[in-house]
């Protein structure tokens, strides 16, 4: 099947990541990447790749932006992938054995690293990628984008790598505009629409002390040394960021 499958992948700034990831999609036909004018070498990067068609487009939204990325996309599939995300080869070969039939969409599950360390666990969810192009739609959710299948979804076995190298600094310059806009979403949203994890973060303060304990000791964490450690403390100080945008919109006396 991987011929009916053109990778997607959004990027501003990525020449950290980006290279790694195309390393991994050889075996893709064409490539779209929409790129929101990097100041690095992403776009310069990308296009050392024969098989990658650059698109530049100034960002309004996620949703719109991968939007506009499935409408260059020619073939009936469309994996949806973050410019940190490392196709494993156990997932390529699952990807070309699949038979979809009646299946529109293919959620997969993350395995998470720290500079190429690979944790034992994270809080990093299950997600759709691969979707059937004339079955799906991407709707804007509080800081990023949900890719919606109108159809049957199926899990897959095999996990993609999260391996975000980018510098600390850009991680909290990325959080402080994303929990701004997911302050907004669990403002707004009717509570009784959030999981058990929305409502804890809503707990202003408690949620980072919660994200902490959690990660370290339930999820076991403190036992992948320093990774682990460092991972725990970009959570803890996303969580902090988010309290931070809440505590902001409290009402006041």
């Amino acid at each position: 099947m991987l011929d009916q499958i053109t990778p997607v992948i959004l990027t501003r700034d990525e020449e950290a990541n980006i290279g790694r990831t195309l390393e991994h999609l050889r075996w893709a036909r064409e490539i779209v990447l929409v790129d929101s004018f990097s100041s690095d070498a992403t776009v310069e990067i990308a296009r050392r790749h024969p098989n990658v068609r650059v698109f530049q487009r100034a960002f309004d939204d996620h949703a719109t932006q991968w939007t506009f990325g499935m409408q260059q996309v020619a073939t009936s599939w469309l994996l949806t992938l973050d410019a940190d995300y490392v196709l494993t080869e156990e997932l390529v070969r699952e990807l070309e054995s699949l038979r979809p039939g009646n299946v529109r969409g293919y959620r997969t599950p993350f395995l998470y690293a720290i500079a190429g360390k690979l944790l034992r666990t994270s809080l990093y969810p299950p997600r759709i990628v691969l979707a059937a192009k004339e079955h799906a739609a991407f709707v804007q959710d509080g800081h990023t984008q949900r890719l919606i299948v109108d159809g049957p979804i199926v899990d897959l076995r095999s996990a993609i790598v999260h391996d975000d190298r980018k510098d600390f600094k850009r991680f909290v310059a990325r959080q402080k505009i994303y929990m701004r806009q997911e302050a907004v979403k669990l403002r707004t949203a009717d509570s009784r629409s959030l999981n058990l994890a929305a409502r804890v973060r809503k707990l202003i303060v408690i949620a980072p002390l919660a994200v902490l304990v959690h990660t370290l000791f339930v999820k076991g964490l403190i036992l992948d040394g320093l990774p682990g450690l460092r991972y725990t403390w970009e959570r803890f100080v996303a969580e902090l960021i988010l309290s931070r945008e809440l505590l902001r919109a409290s009402p006041r006396s």
